[in-house]
């Protein structure tokens, strides 16, 4: 990372970081190119299909370690005609890259989180409202239920196609250099990077901070040159990242959950035989539900393996973060954003927000 040329970064009006041109995003732009000179989405034929799978994380991630499994039982099940292949850590370019990519069909399969999606299909980002989920049980009964289905239905019509199951990304909790985070007074005047989502910058704003959005893959080199105090990430992308280098204290805050969905191009998914999309939805959907139980357990050993590297932990209480989110009108602003249907939904599984 610390060897991609960068042109110096600014901040436009919105809080997002605005950079140059990277040697990722030149790849990226190359094998867009090269592959839009073809037809968009397949025609099937009897001869193999190799589907192209872009993540953002290691070879070693619970993802990527499921998602290689369900590629052998597609190979398997379609008898050769179908195969997936990966392509982790960034190859495609960031998330942005990629996500484009996914749109002009490029790639194939990705899985952003909610707050990249959000980018193309704004609803999606409401599963991530600042504070929202007590725990797990109501996160998967939403994201099984309604809330997920209305997810989907709204990636559909951007010209997308998601698996019914969604993978688990963590709740996120927050990393700062030289304080920790124990109440919403602490964020005031706190500069820290966020997703390239208006949610997320617009939680930290309300909560005072003075957040600015940033690609992941430019994480480590931004905190560790100064350019923030702080950050926020589920604790096993906080191990793999290695943000101990460069980080002291993490505060328990889990201010907002996450997930990774499986998306495909609309025309590639639409391309394939139904027989196909059975093999290959059954398969993504059962390595999403064994992803989530590897992700908790990932998620308690990073706990116990930040620690030992001197990472200094602290609790805190939900209730002050929303009582001050609710008196700076975060929850009446998005309301009003997402509309009252899907509010009402998510409020079936948090209880009145605001």
């Amino acid at each position: 990372m610390s060897g991609t040329h960068r042109e110096a970064a600014g901040t436009n009006a919105s809080g997002f970081v605005r950079r140059g041109v990277t040697r990722r995003g030149f790849v990226a732009a190359g094998v867009a190119s090269s592959l839009l000179a073809l037809p968009i989405g397949r025609a099937w034929a009897a001869k193999a299909v190799t589907l192209k799978f872009a993540t953002n994380l290691p070879l070693t991630h619970p993802l990527n370690v499921r998602v290689a499994e369900a590629a052998a039982r597609i190979k398997r099940e379609t008898n050769g005609e179908v195969g997936v292949r990966i392509f982790p850590d960034n190859q495609f370019g960031g998330d942005s890259e990629m996500l484009e990519l996914l749109r002009l069909g490029g790639i194939d399969i990705f899985t952003p989180s909610a707050l990249v999606l959000s980018a193309l299909v704004p609803e999606v980002q409401i599963n991530a409202l600042g504070f929202a989920f007590s725990d797990y049980g109501k996160v998967w009964q939403a994201m099984d239920g309604d809330l997920g289905d209305f997810i989907r239905s709204a990636v559909g019509k951007a010209g997308l196609h998601m698996m019914e199951t969604v993978c688990d990304n963590g709740f996120r909790q927050c990393t700062t250099a030289s304080r920790p985070i124990q109440g919403p007074g602490d964020f005031s005047g706190l500069s820290i990077r966020v997703p390239l989502s208006h949610i997320s910058i617009s939680l930290f704003q309300a909560l005072s901070a003075r957040p600015r959005g940033l690609q992941f893959v430019d994480l480590y080199p931004a905190l560790r040159e100064g350019a923030f105090e702080a950050q926020e990430n589920p604790l096993s992308i906080i191990l793999s990242s290695r943000f101990y280098e460069v980080q002291k204290y993490v505060s328990l805050t889990n201010h907002m959950w996450d997930g990774f969905f499986f998306v495909f191009n609309g025309k590639t998914w639409s391309g394939l035989p139904g027989d196909i999309q059975r093999i290959v939805s059954s398969a993504f959907n059962d390595a999403a539900a064994l992803q989530r139980a590897d992700v908790a357990t990932a998620n308690t050993r990073a706990l116990g393996d930040l620690k030992r590297k001197g990472m200094i932990f602290n609790e805190t209480d939900p209730d002050p973060f929303r009582h001050a989110l609710r008196k700076a009108g975060f929850y009446a602003e998005w309301k009003g954003r997402f509309g009252g249907k899907i509010w009402g939904i998510l409020e079936k599984y948090t209880g009145r927000l605001g």
